[in-house]
């Protein structure tokens, strides 16, 4: 059976990410994470999630932008997914699930002590967050849910799953990265060449060779292969509504394939108390690296973090 091999801590995309490692779920499971800023008791720590084949790279920027616009002290926890970036693939392909990848979460932010946590998730982090709503609703303090809903939308799915697996197919690194290029400057329409290829490189490194090898197992590709663009998911609205306890804050991008505008606005419905937020000129993944939109989840979280305080006098 082929094995994925680890990009190196030294990568590029990587390097200003450095990552520690923590063995889970019984010692079946070896997890990278990040850590920036200090845990103390007073400011829930913001987690970040990536989306369904994708890993912490895509918040390196964020992470630079919300240290200058917000707070360069306060704790950000990064989570690299198993079979995504530097955490090891799961052994057996069929335990890839959003209910595994969000009890391996759960697993991650108890051991580092956190116990309450702003959870911020892209398309499949955010389902991973509903998921967390119903299992362990004391610890999201708060959620900010990015493409991000309580059904699957199939047409989306099977463009990201034959998207991927074209590319992969291409040998030549040359036209891979023109492919890539064109996939993602489709829905990136404000964004920089730079940037563009920026989202290629957290997604597939590139070697010596000047070869692109996936940044995740391609098992996880597999397993969308019966997906028809026609099929219709079943709603999982009763997860989306475990988090009505806490603050929320949605964001969909402009040319999201994953998040619908009907069912953004229709979130937006059901919870009418939320911060909502459209990104111009973005698709999957969002590059949140805008000071608007960083702004705007900074104010968030102090709106939680104030949220939580006035929790506390209350119950004292």
């Amino acid at each position: 059976m082929f094995k994925r091999k680890l990009p190196s801590d030294d990568y590029p995309p990587l390097a200003a990410l450095p990552v520690k490692r923590m063995i889970i779920n019984n010692g079946k499971q070896k997890i990278a994470f990040h850590l920036s800023g200090r845990l103390d008791d007073h400011r829930p720590p913001l987690v970040c999630l990536a989306d369904y084949l994708r890993n912490m790279a895509d918040f390196a920027g964020f992470l630079d932008r919300l240290r200058i616009v917000f707070d360069a002290d306060w704790p950000v926890l990064l989570i690299d997914l198993p079979g995504r970036g530097r955490s090891v693939d799961r052994k057996n392909a069929r335990a890839y699930s959003t209910l595994n990848d969000a009890r391996d979460v759960e697993e991650t932010i108890a051991m580092l002590g956190i116990q309450r946590a702003i959870l911020l998730g892209q398309g499949h982090g955010g389902r991973m967050i509903m998921n967390l709503g119903s299992s362990s609703p004391n610890l999201i303090a708060g959620s900010i849910l990015i493409d991000a809903a309580p059904l699957l939308h199939a047409p989306g799915m099977v463009r990201l799953r034959d998207n991927i697996s074209t590319l992969l197919r291409i040998k030549n690194p040359r036209h891979f990265l023109t492919a890539a290029r064109k996939i993602y400057e489709a829905t990136h329409t404000n964004a920089s060449q730079e940037q563009i290829e920026l989202i290629i490189e957290r997604f597939f490194s590139r070697e010596k060779s000047r070869k692109y090898r996936p940044l995740f197992d391609t098992a996880l590709l597999k397993r969308l292969k019966h997906i028809e663009i026609t099929d219709i998911f079943e709603p999982q609205w009763p997860l989306f509504h475990t988090l009505k306890n806490a603050p929320m804050m949605l964001l969909r991008t402009q040319s999201s394939d994953q998040l619908e505008r009907t069912t953004f606005e229709y979130m937006g419905q059901s919870r009418s108390d939320a911060i909502q937020l459209v990104i111009a000129g973005e698709g999957c993944p969002a590059l949140l690296s805008n000071d608007d939109e960083v702004g705007a989840i900074g104010d968030f979280i102090k709106h939680v973090a104030k949220f939580m305080e006035c929790g506390a006098i209350i119950s004292g």
